[in-house]
């Protein structure tokens, strides 16, 4: 499992910590610009998510149709493009446009889906959290060294950096990561996304994934800008931004890991993304009202060690909900729209700093929070399904075309390993049984 996970995660995690290194300065750098408003800034830390919403469903539909690294290949290169422009950004504008191109390459949900066909489902969580992993280890390499190269070379020198661990990511594509597994399912008719929406699990996860994302970009818009703009009564030097990242991001490594395990070997992510959600709600509520710089840093562990609890879950579970031939839309659908919500989300923030205050920011922020709260306490855990692999001159194809029964998920062919796999619910139908109904 390792060898397949680690190459793709390592993809993943150099294009988000090209993305991460710029987030803890990029509001306060954006805002020095020609022609830069709070508003504006904000469209610009969430201006990569707008692109990634328009890109995500295509890429990942894509993907099931060529191929995943032709694609991740493709949104790489897009990638790189953006990185440069905003490098050589002169203004505003110049910087949206390549924040926009950034996330043109929405190869997320490729990744994602490329993981789940090379990884059992069984160990599919692990995998989940360890690609979680990484990334929450780039997100705390990112959170301590941005702030401290932009102060002092300078935010275009992240830019440059970003565009360089695009090109390191090609090359791990092309030399360490393997090619997945020819899959042949049962299903007919390509996927539709309102099957995918009828899912009440799936339209729950969905919902969760944006939240989360949303949540995460309010507070990157509003953590820099309130903790060094004079406006405000912190007044922390750009450099010393660090010492609010740092501890956030260790803890909420800690955090994550007995949190990936309690839902995941327990089942039960619907509690962790409960205590989650508590946690964001105190955060925003702490970094709204909080009257020293010590209880805002407070409400920033709070919000990073609830972020990090729920991160290795979220596609996880995804993944899970999805039949196999779904995944690669479904996932694609879900960070759709959680990087629609990353837009809003910085995009919001930026207009209530313009037009309001962070005091009616942070208590809008906790209050929508709150409602999510509400909302997902009608989440299911998921049934935990097992699986039975056949070798395929074994099995009766007529018999296996014809297999249905209310405990049986799905069935599917890799042709690659010659395998059937039959996914069930092992606590009410055993493998005999499923193997008297299909073996010749």
């Amino acid at each position: 499992m390792f060898k397949k996970v680690l190459p793709l995660s390592g993809i993943l995690s150099l294009r988000f910590l090209g993305l991460f290194l710029v987030l803890p300065v990029l509001s306060v750098y954006a805002m020095s610009l020609p022609g830069a408003t709070p508003l504006l800034v904000g469209i610009i830390v969430g201006g990569y998510a707008l692109t990634q919403t328009i890109f995500q469903v295509p890429f990942g539909t894509m993907s099931d149709k060529i191929g995943r690294k032709p694609t991740i290949f493709i949104g790489l290169v897009i990638f790189l493009i953006g990185s440069v422009v905003a490098a050589m950004s002169t203004d505003i504008y110049m910087l949206m446009i390549g924040r926009f191109l950034q996330g043109a390459g929405a190869i997320g949900s490729v990744v994602t889906a490329m993981i789940s066909d090379l990884v059992e489902e069984e160990v599919r969580g692990k995998a989940m959290a360890m690609m979680g992993g990484t990334i929450a280890l780039s997100f705390a390499f990112a959170m301590g060294v941005g702030p401290v190269v932009g102060a002092h070379y300078g935010v275009d020198t992240l830019f440059w950096i970003t565009a360089l661990l695009s090109l390191v990511a090609m090359v791990v594509l092309f030399t360490n990561v393997p090619t997945p597994p020819k899959i042949k399912h049962i299903y007919h008719a390509s996927t539709k996304t309102s099957d995918i929406l009828k899912d009440s699990n799936l339209l729950n996860m969905i919902i969760i994934n944006g939240m989360q994302k949303g949540l995460m970009t309010m507070a990157f818009v509003i953590i820099p800008i309130i903790l060094t703009d004079k406006l405000y009564t912190f007044n922390w030097a750009k450099a010393d931004l660090w010492m609010a990242y740092v501890p956030a991001m260790i803890l909420g490594l800690v955090a994550m890991g007995p949190a990936a395990v309690f839902g995941e070997k327990y089942n039960k992510p619907k509690q962790i993304f409960l205590i989650s959600i508590v946690l964001f709600i105190a955060s925003f509520l702490l970094m709204g009202l909080a009257t020293s710089s010590v209880l805002f840093v407070v409400g920033v562990v709070s919000f990073f060690i609830g972020f990090n609890m729920m991160e290795p879950l979220v596609q996880s579970m995804i993944s899970k909900f999805a039949k196999v031939h779904q995944k690669g839309a479904a996932l694609g659908i879900a960070n759709s729209f959680s990087y629609f919500m990353t837009f809003v989300g910085g995009t919001a923030a930026g207009m209530f700093l313009d037009f309001s205050n962070r005091e009616v920011l942070g208590l809008s922020a906790a209050a929508i929070a709150f409602l999510w709260l509400l909302w997902t306490f009608k989440l299911q855990n998921p049934i935990k399904h097992s699986h039975l692999y056949i070798p395929e001159d074994h099995v009766d194809m007529q018999k296996l075309n014809a297999l249905e029964h209310e405990h049986i998920a799905e069935w599917y062919i890799n042709e690659t390993e010659k395998l059937v796999v039959v996914k069930y619910v092992s606590a009410s139908i055993g493998e005999d049984e499923i193997k008297a109904k299909i073996l010749k």
